[in-house]
Formats: structure tokens, sequence, C-alpha cells
């Protein structure tokens, strides 16, 4: 039975997040559907990362088993072929090994959070971005992200209802830069805890206002607290754009 890596582009303001749900459309719904108009077979497809409801993607993985060994670029046309009508695109497929596994064969994550900067609110990108007004200092948002990277405990960071079995996580980037018109956040682990990039990001959103000083970033996370933490950024702004593999493809010797 083969097994194919998926790398999926999305607009999660159509879906009601990544995880299949009775009766609510889901990019894993849409998915596993065309699959079914594809081939005929029902299949429970494996994702890097369950995006919640309003947030979108360029680099999701997937990866999922069909009973006949179709070529992989059969496998992405048809899929986009039937995805036709949906905001889903299958940017990739290759076969893998038996045992590779998108969720728990990946090494790392990335996500990009988007700030559009400006009084004018956004035409094109409406549902695609945050729109904050006042103007963002991004330096003051760099400097305070830089106490969140590093092995911590980010309770503080955490959905209540997280049901990760630890709030210890280690954060390997946060980085907070100006592009243009927009503020750019880029957050990369290991793994993240429920809604933790929304709430660091909104809180660094809090220092950039100059409502918050940058060190009472640090003061929060240490507090091990979530009522210490700023208002949770909303879902338009979340993109996931990468996630990384120790062997990419699953191959031998990759």
């Amino acid at each position: 039975m083969p097994r194919y890596r998926l790398t999926l582009e999305y607009d999660g303001s159509a879906y009601n997040g990544f995880q299949a749900q009775t009766d609510q459309p889901t990019v894993q719904g849409a998915v596993e559907t065309a699959i079914t108009a594809f081939c005929g077979e029902t299949v429970r497809l494996a994702a890097a990362g369950r995006t919640d409801t309003g947030v979108h993607a360029t680099g999701q993985v997937i990866s999922l088993d069909l009973d006949k060994d179709w070529p992989a670029t059969t496998v992405m046309n048809a899929l986009n072929a039937h995805l036709v009508g949906e905001a889903v695109s299958v940017l990739d497929c290759v076969e893998v090994d038996g045992d590779w596994h998108a969720r728990f064969s990946a090494t790392g994550r990335r996500y990009l959070y988007r700030i559009l900067n400006r009084p004018g609110p956004p035409a094109l990108d409406e549902g695609r971005v945050w729109h904050i007004k006042k103007p963002l200092d991004a330096d003051a948002m760099q400097a305070a992200a830089r106490a969140l990277v590093g092995l911590h405990d980010f309770t503080t960071f955490r959905d209540v209802n997280c049901q990760a079995k630890s709030p210890e996580k280690t954060l390997d980037v946060a980085d907070v830069r100006r592009i243009g018109e927009e503020v750019h956040l880029v957050f990369e682990a290991r793994s993240f805890l429920h809604r933790q990039v929304r709430s660091m990001t909104g809180t660094l959103a809090e220092v950039g206002l100059g409502r918050w000083a940058v060190e009472d970033v640090a003061a929060a996370l240490a507090a091990r607290d979530r009522t210490a933490c700023g208002p949770v950024a909303p879902a338009t702004g979340l993109y996931l754009t990468g996630v990384s593999y120790k062997r990419p493809h699953g191959q031998a010797g990759v």
C-alpha cells in the first residue's frame, strides 16, 4: 500500500478548521472527499498541524495511503481537479516510505503572522491579515520577542482548553520585522501549544502599540498564568508556512 506526502495551500476563511467534523466544512473533509471522488477510496489522512478556524496555510503537509500505486503527479493533478470550487490546492506530491508520517516525523513547524499596519482597511487581503490602524513599533516588538526564545513554561500563552500534557515548549525562532505596510511575525518550534502563536502575537502587539513595556512580556511569561497574557490575535493573519523533516520525503538516505 503506497504512502504519499502532499503539500497543501489553503485559505482557512471558508473552513471550520483543518480537522474533519461532521456536517462542518473543513480542509481535511474537502481533501478526503476529493480523494474518494478520484479513486473511490475512503481514507483518513494525517496532517502536520491541525489549524484552527480561519487559519491559513502555504505549507501544510499531509500523508495518506492508497490501495493502488498511482504516480504521484497523477494524485496531485487529480486531487486539484476535484478540489475546484474549494479554497485548497495541492502544491506537491511524492511517494514516501511506509513508516513516514506527516505529524510524527516532523521536526519543526513554522508560522507567519501578518499584521497590516496602516489607517486604511484591507480591500484585497480581507480575512488574510490582522488590521491595526495605529503605528506599531516593530523594533520594540522584536526586543520583547527575544524573551520568548528557548525552553520555557508557556502556560501564559496556552489556551485554557489546550490538551497538551505539558506547557513546556522550546521556541527556536521569534522574529518580528516590518515589511512595507505590514509587520510580520515568524515563529519556529518543533511543536506549539493550542493558540500559542496567536497569544504571543497579540501580546507583542501590545508592546508595539506602547501599551506594554518590552520587559512586560518576559514578566508575563514568568508568571505562568493565562490571565497574564495580552489579547489573543485573530485567526485571520496566521499562516502555517512550512514543516521540516529529518528525512523530507521519507526516503532512505534523504
